[in-house]
């Protein structure tokens, strides 16, 4: 297994604010698939971080978030 890195940004299309983070992960040597990717950081990233911004004013839908991975790495 490899450690890789990933600098995204998550936006929510109601919710004002992004989120500019970095996901670090663990997959066989390869290829990056980049939807599988943005994916996975919508369920184990953006999904919480959102749900704690919107504080339960919202239900926060992973169809609503947009994530794009600006970049990846090996660690």
């Amino acid at each position: 297994m490899t450690t890789y890195i990933a600098q995204f940004t998550a936006k929510h299309k109601i919710i004002q604010i992004e989120q500019n983070s970095i996901f670090i992960w663990k997959q066989e040597s390869g290829e990056i698939d980049q939807i599988l990717l943005a994916d996975k950081i919508k369920r184990e990233s953006t999904m919480h971080f959102y749900r704690l911004v919107a504080g339960g004013a919202y239900e926060i839908l992973e169809k609503d978030i947009s994530v794009t991975v600006w970049k990846t790495a090996v660690l």
